[in-house]
């Protein structure tokens, strides 16, 4: 039966090269340690409807660290947030509390007021 991949391939329009391959990208990215990592930290209140969140951005590695990453905190902190696109969006102004989390975990942060 023949598959339907010919849908993922975004951004091909055509090639007369009988030996062309197409990467899909379904690598799955290293996660670095987190000694390596340099995560921000920021206050942002923009298209939230006035509502503060904590925006942790930087995160290099893949979505399942980055959500278990985001879930230590929101239990660490005893609050609501969401993990995705290399975001982690906390709800409130918790970066206080978040800068040391994280650098007790081993990260390098910087806080921008």
């Amino acid at each position: 039966m023949a598959t339907n991949n010919w849908k993922k391939r975004e951004g091909l329009v055509y090639s007369t090269n009988p030996d062309a391959q197409y990467d899909y990208g379904d690598e799955e990215q290293v996660t670095l340690p987190p000694s390596e990592q340099r995560l921000r930290i920021e206050l942002d209140k923009k298209q939230r409807a006035g509502k503060q969140v904590t925006l942790i951005t930087g995160f290099v590695g893949s979505d399942d660290d980055l959500k278990d990453l985001a879930k230590k905190l929101k239990q660490s902190c005893g609050i609501g947030g969401s993990a995705k696109d290399g975001e982690i969006v906390l709800q409130g102004d918790f970066r206080d509390k978040v800068t040391d989390l994280l650098n007790s975990l081993g990260f390098k942060t910087k806080t921008i007021r």
